[in-house]
């Protein structure tokens, strides 16, 4: 159902020996139109319902559980802006173990990905947690003003290391929430998107649902 939404556009191809006085055309679907839903939407409770998936959850699956369909499966995608949905769910504990050995080899588990701020207190003042700082931030001393003395605090007490299998771990428990449009507005968005698929006229446009490339 996804790809029939899609708009078509109409590529030259030019013939390789003599004569180049005549060109045929090859009809392919416009991929580079990017729908994209605005972020700002999912703060409307109305439209959308969070919900937690199980690891291997199958996107057609939430479709069918959610839609009663499994062609519905593209909202699910678009509606999540998931850039790849093979991607986009979360994995089992298997399977998420060997996808991190793979990607990053013999710094699986003891490779530090990045260094992040941890909750501190100090002088009546919480520091952000959860800010990403690079590897100096972490070995050096930081000074603060609490209640008008001056205070030196290691910066390894003010962050933490965390290794490429945490990070992938967090990113992986990331993915259990999906957005889920509500019944009633499936419909409205699959008009939308087709609307969006539509070419207006232009020196390109051939049709509604064609134009040439350039």
């Amino acid at each position: 159902m996804y790809f029939n939404q899609i708009s078509d556009l109409q590529y030259p191809v030019r013939p390789i020996g003599f004569p180049f006085s005549e060109s045929d055309y090859v009809v392919a679907k416009n991929f580079f139109r990017r729908f994209q839903v605005n972020p700002d939407i999912f703060d409307y409770a109305v439209y959308f319902k969070k919900v937690t998936v199980e690891s291997n959850t199958r996107i057609e699956q939430l479709a069918q559980d959610y839609y009663g369909d499994v062609i519905y499966d593209w909202v699910v995608v678009l509606t999540n802006n998931m850039i790849d949905p093979r991607f986009a769910l979360p994995y089992d504990n298997e399977t998420l173990q060997k996808f991190v050995e793979s990607k990053y080899g013999d710094d699986a588990y003891s490779g530090i990905h990045h260094y992040e701020t941890i909750p501190f207190t100090i002088g009546g003042r919480t520091l952000e947690a959860g800010v990403h700082v690079d590897q100096n931030y972490y070995q050096t001393n930081h000074v603060f003003n609490s209640s008008g003395s001056m205070v030196t605090v290691a910066g390894n007490l003010l962050s933490i290391p965390v290794t490429n299998y945490e990070y992938e771990v967090q990113k992986n428990e990331e993915r259990r929430e999906v957005f889920v449009l509500r019944g009633p507005y499936v419909e409205a968005f699959v008009e939308s998107f087709r609307e969006q698929n539509t070419y207006k006229e232009s020196t390109n446009f051939i049709s509604s649902r064609l134009k040439k490339a350039g």
